[in-house]
């Protein structure tokens, strides 16, 4: 496989990941039926598979490890994070406050696991410029 075009496969995976994530929270929010459909429940697992499986290539061919590599290690602790508040986020039966607070939360947490990736610093943002 070549390099380039996983991590174009990676990067784009990464795009349609955020912006689904931040349609199905603002439609959880404001109540939206679709949210709740099947298509809107699976579609993001096999976003979220070609995401991975990906991520999981470009840290294979460039022979990385997390123990090894702290930024790395950080953007998986991050995404555990982003995990977590997506799930409260979208969690129907929650009050509004959690979950609007939780989605804001997630597309923070999105956004610095991207600038860990861009930086190769496990501060992202936070890092000392």
């Amino acid at each position: 496989m070549d390099y380039a075009v996983v991590k174009a496969v990676h990067l784009g995976a990464v795009a349609v990941s955020g912006v689904g994530f931040v349609a199905r929270a603002a439609g959880a929010l404001a109540g939206a039926r679709w949210v709740r459909s099947r298509w809107a429940r699976t579609l993001p697992h096999g976003v979220d598979t070609v995401l991975l499986l990906s991520a999981l290539t470009l840290a294979w061919m460039l022979r990385l490890s997390p123990l090894a590599t702290p930024w790395l290690m950080a953007k998986i602790v991050g995404l555990l994070a982003y995990i977590g508040f997506g799930v409260v986020a979208l969690r129907p039966g929650t009050r509004f406050g959690p979950r609007a607070a939780s989605a804001v939360a997630a597309v923070l947490v999105f956004a610095w696991i991207a600038s860990v990736a861009v930086s190769k610093n496990p501060l992202g943002w936070f890092a000392p410029h």
